[in-house]
C-alpha cells in the first residue's frame, strides 16, 4: 500500500503540473491585447504599463510561466488586480458554496442511485428493472442547466415550495439548506442514472462469480449474499465513478450558480473571464483542478485498501 500511495502521489503532481500548463496556455491564446481589455478603452497608456508590469506580461512567455508555477507551488494564488484583494481570500470566500452544491448533488444521488441498481440486479428483467433502466437513461439525457430552469419553474413558480435564487441567510443554516435543495437536485439529477447503471452491470457481473454461487449453495440468505458479499465488490467501480463524476460537478455546478444566482467558484470564474481578470481565473480553476485531482487520488487509495488487485496493477 505505502509503494501505491507514492506511486499514485506522483501521478497526481504530474497531472497537476500538466493542467496548469493547459491552462496558462490556454488564458494566453486568447485573441486581444490583455491590458485594453481588462482596463477598458478609457485606460492611459500610464495605467496599462502599471498593469503590464505587475501581470509580468512584458516578460517572455516562459518566464510568465516559471512565475506563476513559482507561486502556486508556495500557495500564491496571486492578488486581484481590480480590488487589491488577495485571490487565495476570494477563492476561500466562494468555495464553500461550491463544495455544498457538489457534495449535497452527489450524496443524494448516490443515496437514491446504489440502491436503484442494486434492486435491479437482483431483480433482472423485472417490472422495476426496466423502469430504473428507463429512468437511468432519461436523467442522463437531459442537462443539468434544463432541469435547472424546468425545477425553477415548476417548484419555485408554480408550487412556490422553494426559494428560486440565492445562497440564504448567513448564519442561518436552515435557510441555507432549504437554498440548497433545488441547485442540488438539478446537478445530482443526471449522476442517478450512471450510478444506478453502474451499479447494475457490476452487480450482474459478479452475481455470477463462483464464490457467490458457492455461498448461495451453503444456503445463505439472499440479502447475506446481496449486500454482504456481492455488493461489496460490485461497489468498487462506483467509488471510482464518484471520483471522476466529481469533476463533472464542478462544471455542472457553474451553470448551476448562474441560473440559481448562488455564489461560488464557478460564478466568480464566470464573472473574472468576461472582464479578463486573470489572477482571479488562474486562482480559482487551479483550486478546482486541484480538489477534482484530489477526489480522484482518494477514490483510488479507497478501491486500492478495499481491492488488493488494484495495489498490484500500478
Amino acid at each position: 500500500m505505502p509503494i501505491y500511495f507514492a506511486k499514485r502521489i506522483g501521478l497526481s503532481i504530474i497531472i497537476v503540473l500538466i493542467a496548469v500548463l493547459i491552462l496558462f496556455s490556454l488564458l494566453h491564446l486568447m485573441p486581444g491585447d490583455p491590458a485594453s481589455i481588462a482596463l477598458g478603452p478609457r485606460a492611459t497608456p500610464e495605467i496599462q504599463q502599471k498593469y503590464i508590469e505587475k501581470m509580468h506580461l512584458d516578460e517572455p512567455v516562459f518566464v510568465q510561466f516559471l512565475i506563476f508555477t513559482g507561486n502556486v507551488l508556495r500557495g500564491d494564488l496571486g492578488i486581484d488586480v481590480f480590488s487589491e484583494r488577495s485571490v487565495g481570500a476570494t477563492v476561500a470566500e466562494q468555495l464553500p458554496y461550491t463544495l455544498s452544491l457538489c457534495l449535497a448533488a452527489m450524496g443524494w444521488a448516490a443515496l437514491l442511485g446504489i440502491p436503484l441498481g442494486c434492486f435491479s440486479a437482483v431483480r433482472s428483467n423485472s417490472l422495476l428493472d426496466r423502469f430504473t433502466g428507463v429512468f437511468s437513461v432519461g436523467t442522463i439525457a437531459v442537462p443539468s442547466f434544463l432541469v435547472s430552469v424546468w425545477s425553477i419553474l415548476v417548484f419555485s413558480v408554480m408550487l412556490r415550495w422553494l426559494p428560486a435564487v440565492g445562497a440564504g441567510d448567513a448564519g442561518d443554516i436552515g435557510d441555507q439548506l432549504v437554498h440548497l435543495i433545488l441547485p442540488a437536485f438539478a446537478v445530482g439529477l443526471g449522476w442517478v442514472g450512471y450510478l444506478a447503471r453502474m451499479v447494475r452491470a457490476s452487480m450482474l457481473e459478479v452475481m455470477g462469480e463462483n464464490y457467490i454461487r458457492s455461498a448461495r449453495a451453503f444456503g445463505l440468505r439472499q440479502n447475506t449474499v446481496v449486500y454482504r458479499y456481492a455488493l461489496k465488490v460490485a461497489i468498487l467501480p462506483t467509488i471510482t465513478l464518484i471520483g471522476i463524476g466529481f469533476g463533472g460537478l464542478l462544471s455542472s455546478a457553474v451553470f448551476a450558480e448562474i441560473i440559481f444566482s448562488r455564489p461560488g467558484l464557478g460564478r466568480v470564474i464566470y464573472d473574472m473571464v468576461l472582464s479578463r481578470n486573470f489572477p482571479v481565473i488562474q486562482g480559482s480553476v487551479m483550486v478546482m483542478i486541484f480538489l477534482y485531482v484530489l477526489v480522484t487520488l482518494f477514490a483510488d487509495l479507497v478501491v486500492a485498501w478495499l481491492d488488493p488487485r488494484v495495489r498490484d496493477s500500478l
